[in-house]
């Protein structure tokens, strides 16, 4: 499995665990307040990780540019500024609107890094696998 496809995984499950605490601290609490930041935890962190990850995984070629591990580092670094902002800022804190708003920026941007690692045509081809036309 490519590097990237198991760092998003890793990361994904790092993501769901914490959206599994976020809930059940919501449960306990009785406190649904932050429920929002707990929907975004586990879309953002969990499932688009996961997706990222099989993404790469079945697009080894395209795992192996140096953009992927780049669209990594940033979708990364979006979400831990995102994610915990939001859940305090949901928690009666609206000071953190702004980190929020820059962290989802960080996404936006790691999501249009995505968006032409996956139009972009693979470097390098096989030329076993394409089927001749003469034969």
């Amino acid at each position: 499995m490519p590097k990237v496809s198991e760092l998003f995984f890793k990361t994904a499950i790092v993501f769901l665990l914490l959206g599994i605490a976020a809930g059940l601290q919501m449960a306990i609490s009785g406190d649904h307040s932050a429920f929002p930041a707990h929907a975004h935890i586990n879309l953002l962190g969990w499932v688009t990780s996961a997706i990222f990850g099989g993404y790469y995984a079945l697009n080894p070629q395209k795992a192996a540019r140096r953009i992927a591990m780049i669209h990594y580092w940033l979708y990364t670094a979006g979400v831990v500024i995102m994610l915990p902002a939001l859940y305090v800022m949901l928690q009666g804190n609206p000071a953190l609107e702004p980190v929020v708003a820059g962290g989802s920026l960080i996404v936006a941007a790691a999501v249009l890094v995505f968006a032409f690692v996956v139009f972009s045509p693979e470097t390098v081809r096989s030329t076993a696998a394409v089927p001749s036309a003469t034969r």
